[in-house]
């Protein structure tokens, strides 16, 4: 298996409740000369999170040691702009499963899902309820169950249904890459290929 297999969470969380963050915020151009997956998460959100001296900016939510987990929620227009695949790869490699808000940018959508990185959309109304939730509780639960489909504040108990790619829905609970998908099918392509007998 190639990638990591994604059930179920059940975390804290991280309240980034800004519109239409766009990629070259998650990872500023400038970051992006290396090919390979690893070390992008030194730089997710990099002029957000450090000053032009590279100190840390002490009133930013991921600088914030009272804010920590492995669901990002975040707000409407998530990942929009330019179609650069780094930007999931820098969410994950900071130690983010999950990204939670109310709508997604499509070409973000699709690079989250080829890298493990599960983008679960909600309403408008739950994700309000999420952020609402975490202000009166910096240490707010939520479970997010991708067989089930569903995401859960679990302090309250109410729950959302969310759609996913049936397709990614079976890598990311396999572990699979897509070459994986093909060689878990190999019995049902061989029946397949066999010749028909006269």
């Amino acid at each position: 298996m190639s990638t990591k297999i994604f059930k179920h969470i059940q975390t804290s969380v991280v309240p980034l409740p800004i519109e239409n963050i766009d990629t070259d915020q998650i990872i500023p151009a400038r970051f992006l000369k290396a090919t390979t997956r690893e070390g992008f998460g030194n730089n997710l959100f990099r002029d957000w999170r450090f000053d032009e001296n590279d100190n840390p900016k002490t009133d930013f939510i991921l600088n914030d040691p009272n804010y920590s987990g492995k669901i990002l929620v975040a707000g409407k227009n998530f990942g929009c702009g330019s179609s650069r695949e780094h930007a999931a790869w820098a969410i994950a490699d900071f130690g983010f499963d999950a990204v939670v808000s109310s709508f997604f940018a499509d070409i973000f959508k699709g690079n989250a899902l080829n890298n493990g990185l599960l983008p679960v959309q909600v309403s408008d109304e739950f994700l309000k309820k999420i952020f609402d939730a975490v202000a009166e509780d910096q240490h707010a639960v939520v479970e997010i169950d991708l067989v089930g489909q569903f995401i859960k504040i679990v302090a309250t108990g109410e729950t959302e249904s969310f759609e996913v790619n049936p397709y990614k829905k079976a890598c990311m609970t396999n572990g699979y890459d897509d070459i994986d998908y093909i060689l878990s099918k190999k019995e049902l392509i061989t029946e397949f290929e066999k010749p028909l007998t006269p």
